[in-house]
Parts: structure tokens; C-alpha cells; sequence
């Protein structure tokens, strides 16, 4: 029971509250939405994934996890948010590979 008291006082504390109307706080939540579109689209055509588009929030991701790393304090949340667009946006750089440069597309019969 102690270790709920605790935790329920470190939530009405004024430093928790400074940091729920911080930068460090509301720019990893509005960036979610990224990694969630990317997770929702997976069951998708593939044929519709830009591969320049993936390319670069793949980029994107890795530069910004080592900058949430690096960041004084650490923004874990930030972290957690790129990790997971990562592999999002890896698993759909794989789709976009698969289907335009590994599965054999029917030819079209010229006359």
C-alpha cells in the first residue's frame, strides 16, 4: 500500500503537473499519431505506401530517438514513440519492397 500512496502523491505533486503542461510531454503525444497511422495502414494494399515517403520517416525516427536519448533530461516518452515508428515504418518499407521488387506482378497481354 505504501508504494500506491507514493505514487498517487508523486501524481499530484507540482513537478508532475509542470510536466503535463510541458513540451517534453505534449510534443511525444501529438507525434503518436504518426507511428498509429502507420500501425492502422499494415492491413492496407500495399500498392497505396509511398517508398520515398517511408524512406524518409524511417530517417526521420532514428534521428529523433537518438535526440530523445541524448536530450538532458531523457525524454523517454519520446523514445518509446519513435521506437514504435520505426518498426512500423520498417515493416512497411518491407510491403513496398516485397510488392514492387519481389512478388511477380501479372503482364499486362500487349496485342
Amino acid at each position: 500500500m505504501a508504494f500506491v500512496r507514493k505514487f498517487a502523491d508523486s501524481l499530484k505533486s507540482k513537478e508532475f503537473r509542470q510536466y503535463l503542461m510541458s513540451t517534453h510531454f505534449w510534443g511525444p503525444v501529438a507525434n503518436w499519431g504518426i507511428p498509429l497511422a502507420a500501425i492502422a495502414d499494415v492491413r492496407k494494399d500495399p500498392s497505396i505506401i509511398s517508398g520515398k515517403m517511408t524512406v524518409a520517416l524511417c530517417v526521420y525516427s532514428a534521428v529523433f530517438m537518438r535526440f530523445a536519448w541524448m536530450v538532458k533530461p531523457r525524454n523517454l516518452l519520446l523514445l518509446a514513440c519513435h521506437m514504435t515508428n520505426e518498426g512500423a515504418q520498417l515493416t512497411q518499407l518491407g510491403r513496398f519492397v516485397n510488392y514492387n521488387y519481389i512478388e511477380k506482378k501479372p503482364q499486362s497481354s500487349a496485342v
